[in-house]
């Protein structure tokens, strides 16, 4: 009974320093850069704000087109890290929510979605997107509440094997990027048959994979042939043009 219970105390103990040590891991999230803090701030066009769930709320001050996009995060990528791409989107009218995740891991928290789109009851379209594991997770929610959302966005990103939208009538828009050594352009291509026929593609030049945020290089990728601020350009306005077909579309 001794060399039993020294046993399962020794199993324990390596348990919890495992559990210990990927908390620690996943609360080690990628920082913002300098230009992310910046667009943190509030403008003539677009205010910045935090709600009481902790969500990065950015709205426009102008017209608003009635859409609202909930961006889910990268894997281990502070939220805050997305706000120039935040405030360009929401300078152009929608709406753009940005939910942080548990441990900083989408995986965690897929339907983070659906208390976001149950706190606005104002939003008339709700759209969802997000970067790499992020984007993945979004996908994961639209093929389970397809009735709730009118648009899915992929950042560098691409569904799971059992999140197969093949089937859906959804309107998706996939952006990815030449040099993005994660989200490869060969595994993007070999994800088209999990998406639907009408998906559209646009194929970002020159980009990588941590330029769809702003919180410096990443493990495994790619340097980049582009600044960050073109290849957020030619994002926030693939983006932005997804969204608008969104607001014109019957409710």
């Amino acid at each position: 009974m001794r060399i039993i219970r020294r046993i399962l105390i020794t199993l324990l103990v390596i348990v919890l320093v495992a559990a210990g040590g990927f908390v620690a891991w996943a609360n080690t999230p990628a920082k913002p850069s300098a230009e992310a803090y910046a667009a943190m701030k509030s403008n003539d066009s677009v205010k910045v704000s935090l709600d009481a769930a902790g969500r990065l709320m950015f709205e426009p001050t102008g017209v608003r087109n009635g859409v609202g996009f909930i961006l889910y995060p990268g894997a281990r990528i502070d939220p805050r890290a997305y706000a120039p791409l935040a405030q360009g989107i929401a300078a152009q009218g929608t709406t753009v929510i940005i939910t942080p995740m548990l441990l900083h891991l989408a995986v965690l928290s897929p339907e983070r979605a659906q208390a976001v789109i149950d706190s606005h009851p104002d939003i008339q379209t709700w759209t969802i997107g997000g970067h790499s594991l992020g984007g993945s997770m979004a996908a994961r929610f639209v093929r389970l509440h397809p009735e709730e959302i009118k648009g899915l966005v992929l950042w560098a990103s691409y569904p799971a094997e059992t999140d197969d939208l093949s089937g859906s009538t959804l309107p998706v828009l996939s952006i990815s990027a030449s040099r993005d050594g994660l989200a490869t352009p060969a595994k993007i291509t070999a994800a088209r048959s999990l998406l639907p026929e009408t998906t559209m593609y646009v194929f970002i030049e020159g980009g990588n994979h941590a330029q769809f945020g702003s919180y410096g290089t990443q493990l495994g990728d790619h340097a980049a042939v582009i600044p960050p601020s073109e290849q957020w350009r030619l994002v926030v306005q693939a983006t932005t043009n997804f969204l608008a077909q969104r607001a014109q579309q019957p409710q």
